[in-house]
C-alpha cells in the first residue's frame, strides 16, 4: 500500500485509524544494537529529508542505541493518539515492519520518531509549496535534541503531546475532528437532495433526514429531535436549527433552505473532517508563541477579531480580497492609524480601471496625478479608504481601513476587493485601540471633526495576523466551517494525498465600485 492509500485520501482507511492504531499497541518489537558501521549505512537508506535528524541523534548519544522495549510502547501509545491530530498513523509507523525486520527497527524507529514529530511541530507539507501568498512566522523545532531529552527524561508521550499547538482553536478543532469521524465511522447524515427551497411552514420529504443531520451536527438537540419524529412539516423547531447551521457555515440566516444552504447541506461528514484535518494543518504551521495583543483576520470567514491580554475582547466584519485579488497570509506589526487618508492607487490598479476613463472620471473621484506620475485620491467622504486606515509594514501594500460602501458588511460571501481589508465600523474599532491612552485618541478624534489627514501611532507593538481558515471552532464551542473561496484547501488536499469535495461558492451581490479600487 503505497503512501496515498495509506493517507486521509481514501476514506476507508482513515476511518479504520482508531481500530489500525489498537492493532498497533498489541506488536512487540525487539530491536537489536547495529554496530556503528551498519548504523551509519542503515540511516543513508533512509529518505534524505530525515538523514540530518536521524544522524543528530545518534551523535548526541554516542552512537548507543535509543530503543527498548518499554521506549517503543511509549511510542505505540503516542501513535495511537495520531487521529486526534487527523494524521493516520500508518504513514509514519509501521510496527508491524519493525517486528519483522528487527535488524533495522533501532534506525527505523529514530526515523518514524522524528518524521512524526517534525509533522506535529511543524507541519506536513511546507507553506510556501501550496500558498503563493503566504508570509507568516513558521514554527521551528529542534526534534533530534528533543527527542533524546524527552527519552533521557522517560517523558516521551509529554514531550510529542506539547509538539502540536497548545491553544484552545487547535485542541477544540481537533476535537471536533475526532467528532466529525465517529459521525462518518457511524454511516454520516442522510444525504440532502438539492431541489426546490424549502420555505417555512411547509412540507418536505427531505425534512426528516434534514432533522437528523441538523442534531448530529448539535444544530437542534437530541430530545427536540426526538419529538419531531419523521414529520415532514418545516416547522418553527426545525427552522431554528436551521438558522444555527446557516450561522456555522457563514449563510445568510433567515431560516430557508435556499440555494446555497442546500450547497452546505449537500457536504458529507468524511468531507467536513477532512476540511478540517486541512485547516489543523495549516494551524501546526504556525509559530506557538503569539502577541497578547493582536489583530486576526480570518479570510476564508471574512471576519476580524482582536484580542488582548490574550483574550478575544472584539470582532467584526470585514471585506477581503476576491478570487481574483486574494488577501495574502501574512504576520506584520501594527504602525499606526490614520485619521483621513488620501490613497495613493497602485499602479497597475491605476493604469488598468482608471486613467482608461480619462480626466472626468478623476475629478468625479476626488483623483488627480501628482508629480511622480502617481494617481492620488484625496482624502474626504468619497474617498475608498473612508475617514482611517490601519498601517502595516508588509510588502504587498496590504493595509487595514474604512469604506464609503458599507452595504457590503451585510452580505455572507464578503471577499470581494482588491486585496486590502476593508473593517466594519472601522473608526469605532480606531478609537478603541487609541483609547488606553487618552492623548493619543484625542488626536484622533480631533482629525475627524476638522478633517484633516493625521497620523497617530499607537506607541505599542500590536501584531495583524492574516489567516485563511475554513473550518474553525466558534464562541459556541461549534465547529464553523466556510466556502474555500481562494480554493487552497482544493491546493493543499491535493498535496497531502486528501480527496475532498466542498460546496462551489457563489455570490449573492454584484460588485460595487470600491470592488474594483481596494
Amino acid at each position: 500500500m503505497n503512501r496515498r492509500e495509506l493517507g486521509l485520501g481514501v476514506a476507508t482507511t482513515s476511518l479504520a485509524l482508531g481500530a489500525a492504531n489498537a492493532s498497533l499497541a498489541q506488536v512487540q518489537v525487539t530491536v537489536p544494537s547495529p554496530s556503528p558501521a551498519a548504523l551509519d549505512a542503515q540511516i543513508g537508506r533512509l529518505a534524505q529529508d530525515i538523514q540530518p535528524d536521524v544522524r543528530k541523534v545518534y551523535e548526541l548519544t554516542g552512537g548507543r542505541p535509543v530503543w527498548n522495549a518499554e521506549r517503543l510502547r511509549a511510542l505505540q501509545d503516542v501513535a495511537s493518539r495520531a487521529e486526534h491530530h487527523a494524521l493516520p498513523a500508518g504513514d509514519y509507523f509501521d510496527f508491524v515492519g519493525l517486528a519483522a525486520q528487527a535488524d533495522t527497527a533501532e534506525v527505523r524507529s529514530t526515523a518514524a520518531a522524528l518524521t512524526y514529530a517534525k509533522v506535529l511541530a511543524q507541519g506536513r507539507i511546507a507553506p510556501e509549496s501550496v500558498e503563493e501568498l503566504w508570509e507568516m512566522q513558521k514554527n521551528s523545532v529542534d526534534v533530534a535534541s528533543g527527542l533524546v531529552g524527552a527519552l533521557n527524561n522517560n517523558g516521551l508521550s509529554a514531550w510529542f503531546d506539547g509538539l502540536p499547538p497548545q491553544d484552545i482553536g487547535y485542541k477544540n478543532l481537533s476535537a471536533g475532528y475526532v467528532r466529525y469521524r465517529r459521525i462518518a465511522r457511524d454511516g454520516g447524515w442522510p444525504a440532502f437532495a438539492t431541489g426546490a427551497q424549502i420555505e417555512p411552514g411547509t412540507s418536505d420529504p427531505r425534512v426528516p433526514g434534514l432533522v437528523k443531520r441538523l442534531a448530529l451536527e448539535g444544530d437542534i438537540n437530541a430530545s427536540t429531535a426526538s419529538s419531531l419524529g419523521t414529520g415532514s412539516v418545516y416547522n418553527a423547531a426545525v427552522q431554528q436549527g436551521m438558522r444555527s447551521f446557516q450561522a456555522r457555515h457563514g449563510l445568510g440566516v433567515d431560516g430557508r433552505v435556499g440555494p446555497a444552504t442546500q450547497r452546505s447541506l449537500s457536504t458529507s461528514a468524511e468531507d467536513r473532517a477532512r476540511q478540517i484535518a486541512l485547516n489543523l494543518e495549516r494551524r501546526r504551521w504556525l509559530k506557538r508563541d503569539l502577541q497578547p495583543e493582536r489583530i486576526e483576520v480570518n479570510t476564508a470567514a471574512a471576519i476580524m477579531v482582536y484580542w488582548k491580554d490574550g483574550q478575544p475582547v472584539h470582532s467584526n466584519r470585514v471585506v477581503v480580497g476576491s478570487h481574483e485579488n486574494q488577501t495574502p497570509s501574512l504576520e506584520r506589526d501594527f504602525a499606526s492609524v490614520v485619521a483621513n487618508p488620501p490613497w495613493t492607487v497602485p499602479m497597475g490598479i491605476a493604469r488598468r480601471e482608471i486613467l482608461p476613463k480619462g480626466p472626468g472620471y478623476l475629478a468625479a473621484n476626488d483623483m488627480y496625478i501628482n508629480d511622480n506620475g502617481w494617481v492620488v485620491q484625496r482624502a474626504g467622504p468619497r474617498s475608498s479608504l473612508g475617514y482611517v486606515k490601519f498601517e502595516l509594514r508588509d510588502s504587498y501594500a496590504i493595509f487595514l481601513h474604512d469604506t464609503p460602501s458599507k452595504g457590503a458588511f451585510n452580505l455572507s460571501v464578503r471577499q470581494r476587493s482588491h486585496g486590502c481589508v476593508r473593517v466594519q465600523n472601522a473608526v469605532e474599532f480606531a478609537r478603541l485601540l487609541l483609547a488606553p491612552d487618552p492623548t493619543k485618541l484625542e488626536r484622533f478624534d480631533t482629525a475627524q471633526v476638522s478633517g484633516d489627514t493625521t497620523r497617530v501611532q499607537t506607541g505599542r507593538q500590536i501584531g495583524v495576523r492574516l489567516l485563511y481558515w475554513t473550518a474553525f471552532v466558534d464562541g459556541q464551542g461549534r465547529v464553523a466551517f466556510r466556502e474555500d473561496s481562494y480554493r487552497r484547501d482544493t491546493k493543499l488536499a491535493r498535496a497531502m494525498g486528501i480527496d475532498v469535495r466542498l460546496p462551489e461558492v457563489v455570490s449573492e451581490a454584484p460588485a460595487d465600485k470600491d470592488d474594483d479600487w481596494v
